[in-house]
């Protein structure tokens, strides 16, 4: 108990740092420039790393993410050091540097030096819809396309 603060029943899920205990949990979805199908095969395996590579710096984890050809669902368990506008600007502007190096093919669909759009969406999650949302963002893929994904990886 933190000076009269009650905690929540499910302590496990609370984080705790020098200064705050903390549970913050958001789903986010960016979506790339003109929604162009650009994300698949090597560049969505890459955008993958990137993005957990990432993740670590902002201290964040990602629970859930999905990444259909052109946008990207994330359900992130962040802490309170960074703004989730500082982390979305992290997260799209390295990946699309990155992205554009290792993969200047690319730049053929896009035009303008932009992968993403300047917006994105950020909704914090709730313990009562993390259950929805996980379910939701396991699920973006119809089945056929989750078993060409299966395939390749196999």
């Amino acid at each position: 108990m933190i000076e009269g603060i009650h905690m929540q029943a499910h302590s496990d899920d609370l984080h705790y740092s020098r200064t705050s205990v903390y549970s913050l949990q958001y789903h986010l979805i960016i979506v790339t420039k003109y929604r162009r199908d650009i994300l698949t095969g090597s560049v969505k395996q890459e955008l993958e790393a990137l993005l957990r590579s990432l993740a670590d710096q902002f201290d964040m984890q990602i629970e859930e993410m999905e990444i259909m050809s052109d946008h990207v669902h994330m359900l992130v368990d962040a802490s309170p050091k960074h703004s989730i506008s500082s982390i979305m600007k992290g997260l799209k502007g390295v990946s699309a540097r990155m992205l554009f190096m290792h993969h200047p093919e690319i730049k053929q669909k896009l035009w303008g030096g932009h992968l993403w759009q300047p917006s994105y969406f950020a909704v914090t999650v709730s313990e009562r819809s993390e259950e929805q949302i996980r379910h939701y963002i396991q699920h973006q893929k119809p089945s056929k396309e989750r078993r060409k994904d299966q395939m390749k990886t196999e």
